[in-house]
């Protein structure tokens, strides 16, 4: 439940200036079928898959979640990186940026990607302070109902930043 909650009110607090109001809204009424899906995914991760949690005072205040790439196998994805807007710069996304690179390093993967949206400067200022490359690749779609562009990054592993 607490990741569910993380995405929901991360997604309302980045993603304002992109997205409409009533659309952002509208993710409240998803939670159950996004509190199942990472209770899915927690309970029968894919090998080579892991689903992080950062605290503070016994509360989860963030999460992340990597595994093999959807498109080729053999490099890693981050697929996901949030913690509460309330906690941004506080040090729980380092934390889990350093543990994220840690266990793509674990699981063999020299290299890994991650997609963000394109209008999205805090992310990919943490993304590129934390040792990641924008790329070049980018794919668009449309996400509540609005046409959104996303860009690929990418971290080779063997001398990525810890920045724990």
């Amino acid at each position: 439940m607490a990741i569910a909650d993380i995405q929901i009110r991360t997604w309302q607090g980045a993603y304002a200036h992109v997205f409409p109001a009533e659309g952002l809204a509208s993710l409240e009424t998803g939670r159950e079928r996004r509190e199942a899906f990472w209770r899915s995914t927690i309970e029968s991760a894919p090998a080579r898959s892991h689903t992080l949690v950062a605290e503070e005072d016994d509360a989860v205040v963030g999460f992340a979640s990597v595994g093999p790439d959807r498109d080729d196998p053999e490099i890693g994805e981050l697929y996901a990186i949030y913690v509460f807007p309330q906690k941004w710069g506080a040090g729980a996304g380092r934390a889990l940026m350093g543990e994220v690179l840690g266990h793509l390093r674990a699981e063999a993967f020299a290299e890994a990607v991650l997609w963000v949206l394109d209008d999205n400067p805090r992310a990919r200022a943490f993304y590129e302070r934390s040792g990641w490359s924008l790329e070049g690749g980018a794919r668009e779609e449309t996400l509540l109902d609005t046409f959104v562009r996303e860009v690929k990054y990418r971290i080779g592993l063997g001398g990525a930043t810890d920045i724990a």
